[in-house]
């Protein structure tokens, strides 16, 4: 049986953490700790997942990731500033070297014609740098969520490969 491409992403990236004896801090929102969750499912992972916040409410965000309200109030919650201050604030609270962050509109609600169901931004930090990417995924909520946690580790990996050491 082959192992679903998720997995095979999350031990590519467990192999570059574990190599450059590095660590990873999770922040999400609409993945409710799906990445962390696929992340520690890797054997080994302790040695570089330091942990995850599941910071769903936007005061969550501020107290707990450090998220500036007035970042916030400006960009939304679901943006890339709010999702590179997410992987920002999980790296530096929690003292990791990389940060993920998730936020998006997961559904059935809470969608608007500027963000609409199955918006979502992933952000990976690392350095004092950060890089975004917004993506749609059409579905359920289920799928929403499921799909940004591929999206997310995929960012991580192609950022590991394209940093040096």
């Amino acid at each position: 049986m082959t192992e679903p491409l998720g997995d095979s992403v999350a031990r590519a990236v467990g192999r570059l953490l574990s190599d450059r004896q590095e660590s990873v801090a999770v922040g999400e929102s609409c993945t409710g700790g799906l990445v962390t969750a696929r992340l520690t499912a890797v054997p080994g992972a302790s040695a570089y997942v330091l942990g995850g916040v599941v910071a769903y409410a936007d005061e969550v965000k501020v107290e707990f990731l450090a998220v500036e309200r007035g970042l916030l109030r400006r960009h939304g919650a679901v943006s890339g500033p709010a999702a590179e201050a997410i992987a920002a604030g999980a790296a530096a609270r929690l003292g990791a070297h990389w940060g993920v962050g998730v936020t998006g509109i997961a559904g059935p609600g809470g969608g608007s014609e500027e963000k609409p169901v199955g918006t979502v931004w992933v952000a990976v930090s690392h350095n004092g740098r950060s890089w975004s990417e917004r993506h749609h995924f059409p579905g359920d909520r289920d799928s929403v969520r499921r799909a940004s946690v591929d999206v997310a580790l995929e960012l991580l990996l192609r950022r590991l490969q394209a940093d040096p050491y």
